[in-house]
This record gives C-alpha cells, structure tokens and sequence, in this order.
C-alpha cells in the first residue's frame, strides 16, 4: 500500500488543481471561521441578551471544537471535487488502464483510491484542530477537549464527501458528468432534507410525533446532521416545536451508508470495462 500510494502522490503533488483547491480549502476554514469570530465581537457581543444565551464564546475551548468544525464543513464539498477531477482523469487519460497493465490489480486501484479519500479526510481534519487550537488560545479560556467529539463528526463528514466523489466518479467515468451529478445531487438531496425537515415539524406540531429530523436519514446528510450550529441556543424558544436530535440513529446510519458507498464502488469498479 505504500508503494502505490508514493505512486499517487507523484501524480498530484505537481498537479494544479490540488494546490489551488487544498490553498482555498485552508484559507476558507480560516476566513469563514475568523468572520464569525468578528461577527461576535462586533455584533452579539453589543447584544445584551446574546450573552445570557450564548453563557460565553463560541471560541472558547469549551465550545471551539464545535463552532470550527461546523463552519468548516461548509469547504468539505472542496476536497471531494479534487477527488472527483483525479479519479475522471485516469479514465479520460487511461491511466487506470496503465495502471492495471504494469500491475495493479483492480482492487488495489480502488484501495489506494480510498485511502487517498481517508488522507485527504484527516489532513482536512487536521486543518480544522490546529484551526480550533489556534482561535482557542486566543480566547483566553482554559484549555477543554469538551465537545472534542465534534471534530470525530467532521472527520466522518469529510469521509463521506470524499466517498461520495469515488463512487459517482466510477459510475461516470468523465470528468465533467462526474463534477455536474456530484453538485446535483448535492444540491437535489439538500432540497430533500429541507423538505423531510418541514415533514418531521409539521408530525411534531399535529400529531405529537417526534423521529426525529427526517432529513438527516440521507445519504450525504446523515453525516451533516451531526454538526450543529454553535449559536443553536438562539433557537432554544423554538425547541418545543422543533424535531429532537436522534444521534445515536444518525451516526451508525452514516456509518451504514459509508459502507454501503463501499461495496457499490467495489461492485462497480471489478464489473465495469476498463
């Protein structure tokens, strides 16, 4: 495995689209972090009421695992689109086939194919607690892991997108169908969620029925649900009408559908034509 995955870094450690995307994912966490940070200071800081519901910063350390990995998340779609480029590449410049021709076996592309998704995973992840560290020290608060789970949330996130990215990237096979479905579906199964969402408020509201945000039982969005808004204390007075948050359902089932991304790769990649 380590062979072949010093094959896959020669293969992008010159390529520009991973600069670029890895460069805008780092500054995105940092900027869009820093934004809320001055919004906080300079709005709901002045807010007397903010405090009593807020009981503190969302930067300090009992709180700035939560808030960075939240807001972070919004940049995850940015790794799985450099997946989604590399993988439709080796098809559109038969590399792949290459590949299989001096060797590898076919199962040993996908390996290594994963295990690039899960470094690109943790290195975002990395991003995301020196991120963390960095806004917690300056807070001036002690030093907590509470909230810690958090960033365990955002690594799984991170994992899925990039899962997500291989499994549409093996159905297409060509690079700009790929990037197009990968931002459809994205967007289509968000609707989705929003819509099962008012679903799950409305048995709640009429029927005293509670499963729960129905919209994060989705594929993408299993994985979303378990990263709330640092600032959700804001809808406490709302929580009486609002669907509960069932993460001991949301987090195997991410971790279900995981697998199940696994499996139809695999399926995919061993049947399909070179």
């Amino acid at each position: 495995m380590i062979n072949l995955l010093k094959i896959e870094w020669l293969k992008i450690k010159g390529y520009t689209g991973f600069i670029l995307l890895g460069s805008f994912f780092v500054l995105g966490v940092g900027a869009s972090n820093y934004i809320v940070f001055l919004f906080k200071r300079n709005v709901l800081d002045k807010v007397q009421a903010s405090k009593i519901l807020l009981g503190g910063s969302p930067f300090d350390f009992d709180m700035v695992w939560k808030t960075v990995s939240y807001y972070s998340s919004y940049f995850l779609m940015l790794p799985a689109l450099l997946i989604v480029i590399l993988i439709s590449n080796e098809f559109n410049y038969k590399t792949h086939r290459q590949n299989i021709i001096d060797g590898w076996s076919r199962f040993e592309f996908l390996k290594v194919k994963i295990a690039m998704a899960l470094i690109f995973a943790l290195a975002c992840t990395l991003v995301v607690v020196i991120t963390a560290l960095i806004f917690g020290a300056t807070s001036g608060s002690s030093f907590s892991l509470n909230g810690f789970e958090n960033i365990g949330y955002f690594l799984l996130k991170a994992f899925t997108y990039n899962m997500v990215a291989i499994l549409i990237s093996l159905l297409t096979k060509k690079s700009g169908v790929a990037i197009a479905l990968f931002f459809i579906y994205t967007i289509f199964e968000n609707g989705v969620s929003l819509m099962l969402f008012f679903l799950a408020v409305k048995l709640k509201k009429d029927s005293n029925i509670d499963w729960g945000n129905l919209g994060n039982y989705l594929p993408m969005n299993a994985s979303d649900g378990l990263l709330t808004s640092p600032f959700e204390q804001f809808s406490g007075i709302a929580r009486n009408i609002l669907p509960s948050d069932f993460n001991s359902v949301v987090f195997p089932l991410a971790l279900g559908y995981l697998i199940l991304f696994y499996f139809w790769s695999r399926r995919k990649m061993m049947r399909s034509d070179l």
